[in-house]
């Protein structure tokens, strides 16, 4: 009896560690603002499954994060020129979302600037395929030039937010 009961107890036990470890991994980058890098063996525009006109690409200038296609941005709801526009992707039952909303809202309604576009991720299955959207909220942060410099999956930390916005922020005239 007991040889057979050793393998399940083995099998149990190797599940627990695995989904604990998958769990602490995800909860310690929930919420966590970091730096886009260019897409792991893309060539120039070469986004799989999207229109050529809609591709993010590296930055040709070579500053950090991907420039993504004007077309898109504008089907997105991103204005052309906005100093930073933080482009949060969400779902219509995602209770986290809200709490990305209120935080995002905040952070565009006290800096000068900074413009806050919520997208239902569902309506805009092509953007999220352009932009490898995996889960809501998921919020990108977009400089002027159409450069997505950072993103964060989960609720962003409002103070990690206003540090990442600042400097893509014009100097302000006095």
């Amino acid at each position: 009896m007991r040889d057979s009961v050793l393998p399940g107890l083995v099998a149990v036990t190797s599940v627990l560690v695995l989904t604990t470890g998958v769990g602490l991994w995800r909860r310690r980058r929930d919420g966590t603002l970091r730096p886009v890098a260019p897409l792991r063996g893309a060539s120039r525009g070469s986004a799989t499954g999207v229109d050529p006109d809609l591709r993010v690409s590296p930055d040709a200038s070579m500053k950090p994060g991907l420039l993504v296609s004007p077309s898109l941005l504008v089907t997105l709801g991103v204005e052309p020129g906005v100093p930073v526009t933080l482009l949060q992707f969400s779902s219509e039952f995602c209770a986290p979302c809200r709490a990305t909303r209120r935080v995002l809202a905040e952070v565009a309604g006290t800096l000068p600037g900074v413009r806050h576009v919520e997208v239902d991720a569902a309506s805009q299955p092509t953007g999220v395929r352009a932009l490898s959207i995996w889960r809501t909220p998921t919020v990108l942060v977009v400089d002027a030039a159409g450069r997505v410099l950072h993103r964060v999956s989960g609720v962003p930390v409002r103070t990690e937010v206003v540090a990442a916005v600042t400097p893509l922020l014009p100097e302000p005239s006095s």
